[in-house]
């Protein structure tokens, strides 16, 4: 385990949910709000779809306005842009700028996550597949005969032992990077993008799809998204690699579809989107650490719930024994530009700030 890493903030937004599974409500953004319980907007309907999430999910009652107002104040001051409750299959409410699409960050590993299971259900992709049985390679420094045994199940665990550079890496993460043949492939997790964006050529190398592509075809059009266009997948090349970070600008009303679709096993309305198998697979513990642990690019907490989670505080969270899901999304910056965060000058909400809020809203459920 990668101990004093960046991650450790990630650790930290692992216990704060640990604390917030019976959670059930929502916060407001720094602007002013409607004093509404469900303040969402209209938008453009991309994929043919005019089912807003109020049309999609029955609304919840009961929860405390007063309470709830407490929350909305305190996220007011914190910046939090969007956030989306979902509760046993109710729309407890919609605030914010749920119809934007700010970039998801390290969300898209997730989401790529769920490619990877209708991929490999389908034959396109072997898990104990080997880098060089797929040819993957890099720029020189290439990749030595022992990182080229990891295996495709490595990379999605995020421990491929493959410490070459790599595209949206951070000056932090490059300095934290363990030497090259520091680890053999499968012994040691280390939060790497490489193993990141290396998935993200496997998959389209193998499935003879973009990733924009398979994600509306095989995603994003059966569950019925609203925003997400093709264009919403972003490739940002660098020199220190071959393989390109994958950057998705998604809304929080699309996200909690998205989150909503793991809650119910990958099914939607019936049609089984992603395989329950792998539902359970990816969602499950592959790299233990001390709170939780990490599954195929989840975040995996306690008491079965498990998270998205990308700079700013961007959250998906999914706990199937509460039935809740939890989207929180923060405005780091604008389609075509480096995140205004990495340089400071972007919203970000703390994790401590995020687990304070959750305490709040805890606050407003039904007695």
């Amino acid at each position: 385990m990668a101990r004093g890493m960046k991650w450790v903030r990630r650790f930290g937004l692992l216990i704060a949910v640990l604390v917030a599974v019976a959670v059930i409500g929502v916060w407001g953004l720094r602007a002013s709000l409607d004093s509404k319980i469900l303040a969402g907007g209209p938008s453009q309907n991309v994929l043919d779809n005019d089912q807003s999430l109020a049309k999609t999910f029955p609304l919840a009652s009961g929860w405390s306005a007063e309470k709830l107002a407490e929350a909305r104040e305190y996220a007011n001051r914190i910046g939090s842009a969007a956030v989306i409750v979902i509760h046993d299959g109710n729309l407890v409410a919609e605030w914010g700028e749920t119809t934007k699409r700010f970039n998801a960050h390290s969300v898209r590993k997730s989401l790529l996550s769920a490619l990877y299971g209708v991929a490999i259900e389908r034959g396109l992709i072997d898990v104990n597949a080997t880098l060089a049985e797929l040819s993957i390679d890099d720029v020189r420094p290439g990749l030595t005969e022992q990182e080229k045994t990891a295996k495709v199940s490595d990379l999605l665990a995020s421990r491929s032992g493959v410490y070459h550079g790599a595209a949206y890496e951070t000056s932090s993460n490059k300095k934290r990077r363990p030497q090259r043949g520091a680890h053999a492939p499968g012994t040691f997790w280390y939060y790497n993008n490489w193993d990141f964006n290396a998935l993200g050529s496997i998959f389209q190398q193998q499935a003879k799809l973009s990733i924009e592509d398979a994600f509306i075809q095989w995603i994003a059009q059966p569950i019925g998204m609203q925003d997400f266009r093709r264009e919403d997948v972003e490739y940002r090349h660098e020199e220190v690699s071959n393989h390109p970070a994958y950057l998705f600008w998604i809304s929080a009303r699309d996200l909690a579809r998205f989150g909503h679709l793991y809650l119910q096993g990958g099914t939607w309305n019936g049609l089984q989107v992603i395989p329950e198998t792998w539902v359970k697979e990816s969602t499950q513990i592959h790299s233990p650490f001390q709170q939780g642990g990490y599954g195929y690019m989840w975040w995996i907490g306690r008491n079965d719930a498990f998270y998205a989670e990308g700079t700013g505080t961007q959250v998906v969270y999914v706990s199937p024994a509460e039935r809740l899901v939890v989207v929180h999304r923060v405005n780091t910056g604008s389609p075509g530009v480096m995140s205004r965060v990495w340089y400071g000058i972007g919203d970000r909400v703390e994790d401590e700030e995020f687990a304070a809020l959750l305490e709040k809203i805890r606050a407003a459920r039904p007695a």
